[in-house]
């Protein structure tokens, strides 16, 4: 079995601010254990640490901690400054930084923030890379690393080219024969890191944008606003006429679609809209698409009709990275919106994945709304339930026949997933299927099986 890691999580280090171990005390013990790891991966030069943030008012105190910590030990920091997850990770790839590192709870609430690392190709750090991270942070907080000389430790340059650099990044992604000049956009930052990189990205592709949740003042990142509640955003652009409506989360690396009718379109619609525009451009290799388990069997049922095979791993954009890495695969993504085109981009990135939307709508010449018709969510049924331990249902009788039995009833019209929390003792079941009565009472017997046999 594979090591457990202590500190990060599925996206880098995450808590709440001021509570462990989302603490200076661990900002500073990270920067400086990061340093020490990459240089004696790399030992010939000192590092150079790309740092950007989003909105959250913890953010310059996160960084100040972080930047101390990788100062103290050799390393010599860029700071960027307010910026979208993906543009750390672009311009990380794209200049010499050996590290990049954003400061960010992506979609939490503002009383949380995280801490999470890039490669030098601009790639999340695999879990083995982590845990070997994690060794020399338990050190640092042990006081066991050793300081070097006052001589060698490293300095501090600020820049706002990074900025400038994404925007021209992103703006090269629009082909030079489309327009959006008749385009109508909402565009809602959630008062996050793309408050102004996002209007100017639209604005200077010759949209009419109409912003929502540019204001940021520290504490309002995400607050219904964003990704995460989209209502207000749909409503605005049913208000205004407007083609479309683009919702980011905190730190840009989700998107979340309201169409030209008001009407939702998570990342599973979103995918079932670029897949088939890639595979009639011929970007899309072997026909497959990565997802996660949790992705509806909608998308997959759309998908196959148009000859393209869904492949899927677990909850979390890095699996779906690596899977796709793996495949040789350019389009990937979750429901949440996490949206993966890998030709653009090494991780999530709302904006770029916006972009591509565009590109779709413009190129085809089709409302959104007709545009995600292909697609037919089914229903879908999640049940938790609260366990005394995580043991191997496979091995419970009582558990896995419930399970073999309500699979055998759904056919291939529905599926089961059973998957234990990553983070608390609750076993979550979730069922999808034609017939909503159906699997209702199939995931409520399937969960008092787990209570009967597990329950605390």
């Amino acid at each position: 079995m594979a090591e457990k890691r202590k500190f990060f999580g599925t996206d880098g280090i995450r808590g709440h601010v001021n509570q462990y171990p989302m603490t200076t005390l661990v900002a500073h013990a990270l920067g400086a254990a990061t340093t020490v790891w990459r240089k004696e991966k790399a030992p010939a030069s000192a590092p150079l640490f790309l740092i950007g943030r989003d909105s959250r008012r913890s953010g310059d105190m996160l960084e100040a901690a972080f930047v101390a910590g990788a100062c103290s030990m050799g390393a010599n920091v860029q700071l960027v400054g307010i910026l979208p997850t993906p543009a750390v990770s672009y311009l990380t790839k794209t200049t010499d930084a050996s590290v990049g590192v954003m400061i960010s709870a992506s979609h939490n609430p503002y009383h949380d923030n995280g801490i999470k690392l890039f490669g030098a190709d601009g790639f999340k750090f695999s879990d083995a890379e982590e845990l070997e991270i994690e060794a020399y942070l338990q050190r640092a907080l042990d006081n066991d690393l050793p300081l070097i000389d006052g001589h060698h430790v490293g300095e501090v340059i600020r820049s706002d080219e990074g900025h400038k650099e994404y925007l021209a990044h992103l703006l090269e992604q629009w082909p030079k024969e489309l327009s959006l000049e008749s385009f109508h956009i909402v565009l809602d930052c959630a008062n996050g890191a793309a408050f102004e990189v996002g209007v100017e990205l639209f604005t200077q592709l010759g949209a009419k944008v109409t912003t929502m949740g540019v204001e940021p003042d520290g504490l309002n990142i995400n607050e219904g606003c964003g990704a995460l509640y989209p209502e207000q955003l749909c409503k605005r652009v049913c208000e205004l006429g407007a083609d479309v409506g683009i919702a980011l989360d905190g730190d840009a690396d989700r998107l979340i679609v309201s169409d030209e009718k008001g009407q939702v379109l998570d990342g599973d619609f979103l995918m079932a809209i670029y897949a088939p525009f890639m595979l009639k451009h011929q970007v899309l290799p072997h026909a497959t698409v990565v997802a996660t388990v949790m992705s509806n069997l909608g998308l997959e049922r759309a998908l196959k009709a148009q000859g393209i095979t869904l492949e899927r791993t677990k909850v979390g954009d890095r699996y779906v990275l690596e899977k796709m890495r793996a495949l040789g695969a350019t389009l990937g993504g979750e429901q949440s919106g996490h949206l993966i085109f890998l030709e653009h981009a090494c991780t999530g990135d709302g904006l770029a994945a916006a972009i591509q939307l565009l590109k779709v709508a413009t190129s085809e010449n089709q409302p959104l709304s007709t545009l995600a018709s292909n697609m037919t969510r089914l229903p879908q049924v999640l049940r938790n339930v609260r366990v005394r331990e995580k043991k191997d249902w496979t091995t419970i009788p009582a558990i896995q026949s419930a399970i073999d039995e309500a699979q055998a009833l759904l056919g291939d019209q529905g599926r089961i997933l059973v998957r234990y929390s990553g983070t608390e003792n609750k076993a979550r079941v979730m069922l999808e299927g034609t017939d909503t009565n159906q699997i209702e009472q199939l995931a409520e017997q399937i969960a008092q099986c787990f209570v009967d046999e597990l329950g605390e």
